[in-house]
């Protein structure tokens, strides 16, 4: 459930005037947005409505030509996604990005902090306080493959994981930072039904231990599920913003979707 009163002080994630063009062709619109903390968000749109594009944008890794970006008051435009992350914004992809020849752990371990080790006096010369960081980073990583039950999978390569099991552990991987926001890019899409179930399921968890999400969906039976807020994008801009009953029967999202696909995607 969104906390409606933190909107009244300070959005969570503010997003204005944003902008962004590819060659000349517009993909975000002057688009103003805001987002309040503990909300589960589905954002949808036909294809090439700009959603991936918001993410880049938001997670670092593209500049918007205009506009602003507030994370719990502070600016993101010029910062790396690296420091994004550790303001608390973590994302996956669409394409599932992970260190193939690196076991399950050891692909979580890198998604971990080592604040004692960043010196590298420290590192060489294997400092306790390194040591014991280290400990607590594997259980921690521990429990988040547990959490997406992945926990049996912990020596295996992630390049002999299942897609759907790829789709988990890049899921954990987000949460091992440890995130007040996560994004996630079309989370469930050409997975099983039981691993479906396991992702949704987690996403459901970790919405309700506080933390807020905002995800890339094509199935609207899941939207319906999970979000309690649903955006629409057409064309770089907002055509919606409400609960399934409002959006399904939102006009402009009907001509948006019309002769394009009997669901939104």
């Amino acid at each position: 459930m969104a906390n409606t009163n933190y909107g009244k002080i300070m959005s969570f994630l503010k997003i204005e005037n944003l902008s962004k063009h590819f060659d000349g062709h517009i993909v975000l619109d002057n688009l103003n947005l805001n987002i309040e903390k503990d909300e589960i968000i589905a954002l949808i749109g036909p294809n090439g409505a700009g959603k991936t594009t918001l993410f880049n944008i938001i997670s670092g890794f593209l500049r918007p030509d205009t506009g602003k970006i507030l994370f719990n008051g502070k600016e993101l435009n010029d910062l790396p996604p690296n420091k994004i992350a550790q303001l608390g914004i973590a994302r996956t992809f669409q394409k599932v990005r992970l260190f193939h020849q690196l076991t399950v752990l050891e692909n979580m371990l890198l998604a971990t902090k080592f604040d004692k080790g960043e010196r590298l006096f420290n590192t060489l010369i294997q400092d306790p306080k390194i040591l014991e960081e280290e400990k607590e980073n594997i259980t921690k990583s521990l429990e988040y493959l547990d959490f997406v039950g992945l926990s049996e999978k912990r020596d295996a390569l992630s390049e002999n994981l299942s897609f759907g099991q790829r789709k988990l552990l890049q899921l954990s991987r987000a949460l091992a930072f440890d995130s007040e926001m996560i994004l996630l890019d079309e989370p469930t899409a050409g997975v099983f039904p039981e691993t479906k179930e396991k992702i949704i399921n987690s996403m459901q968890k970790l919405n309700e231990n506080g933390k807020t999400i905002i995800f890339i969906e094509h199935d609207m039976e899941l939207v319906a599920q999970l979000a309690t807020r649903i955006i629409v994008l057409d064309h770089g801009k907002m055509i919606a913003d409400g609960n399934h009953d409002e959006i399904i029967n939102n006009e402009r999202v009907l001509e948006a979707y019309f002769g394009k696909r009997k669901t939104c995607a």
